[in-house]
């Protein structure tokens, strides 16, 4: 049996590393899918030629294989040419992308390190998103019914949550109410545009397994009235009579994916 010797891998950046890493990981794998016998040392926030002739001296004593993602032309040179004297094997990342940008472009790249993660209008109205999905999640207020963007309503087990939660990190404000018959639902469900609401149902028997795993799952017994067929037709039963009442549009989830429903979603969004 062949014996896998040790790889060395030196990932250098003049920012947080993680594009090398990821890089370096997907080519690695390809040879070691668990990285077994692979060590990774990762160099962050490298933006002198000093750190990066001390780093590549290193990599020489160990024979690592250096991954660099630097931004600026004159580090990416350097580094270039003290891993060529030092014959190391050393792969520039992102050069051959920047070169090739700029030659569709003709625009000069701005070689600031980390621009990538800058915090921007985006990402806080991706933060809020979640926040909100958070804190109107399962109907423990129904107040953000009228501030959401996308309010979702369905029995239980109908992947309300998840669904939320996915939404959010497009940007939308998401809230999500269950449907019981043993309880009204709130009224600010009627008072709402219904193009925004979207009702989740699923077929009978999927409800029924996924209900009977979740109570075992919770060490309880899969003949609970959670479960019963009784209870889940009475629940189908009224959910239906609410959709009705809204006007809402509905989608079966039995054998989707949350990704495959987000995107319905977000088609029936974009018709409008």
């Amino acid at each position: 049996m062949k014996v896998e010797q040790p790889l060395k891998v030196f990932i250098i950046s003049d920012s947080v590393g993680e594009t090398g890493e990821h890089v370096a990981k997907a080519a690695i794998s390809q040879f070691r899918p668990m990285l077994q016998q692979v060590d990774l040392r990762k160099f962050a926030h490298i933006d002198t030629v000093e750190h990066v002739k001390n780093i590549v001296k290193i990599a020489k004593q160990q024979q690592a294989l250096i991954i660099y993602t630097l931004v600026r032309q004159e580090m990416r040179a350097y580094m270039e040419q003290v891993a060529a004297e030092e014959q190391l094997a050393a792969i520039d990342v992102l050069g051959p992308i920047m070169h090739a940008v700029q030659r569709v472009t003709s625009e000069s790249p701005k070689e600031e390190p980390g621009l990538v993660y800058q915090l921007d209008d985006g990402y806080f109205k991706k933060i809020e998103a979640i926040e909100f999905a958070v804190k109107y999640d399962d109907g423990k207020d129904p107040r953000g019914i009228l501030k959401a963007d996308i309010v979702l309503i369905g029995v239980s087990r109908t992947s309300k949550t998840p669904l939320s939660q996915y939404l959010a990190h497009k940007k939308l404000k998401v809230a999500n109410i269950p449907l019981v018959p043993e309880v009204e639902p709130p009224e600010e469900l009627y008072m709402m545009d219904p193009h925004k609401c979207f009702g989740l149902v699923i077929s009978k028997e999927k409800l029924h397994s996924i209900r009977r795993e979740r109570l075992l799952a919770l060490g309880l017994r899969d003949d609970a009235s959670y479960a019963t067929d009784a209870r889940i037709e009475a629940e189908i039963a009224h959910f239906q009579k609410v959709v009705e009442q809204i006007g809402c549009d509905v989608i079966d989830v039995t054998n989707k994916a949350v990704e495959e429903t987000a995107n319905d979603i977000l088609q029936r969004r974009r018709m409008r």
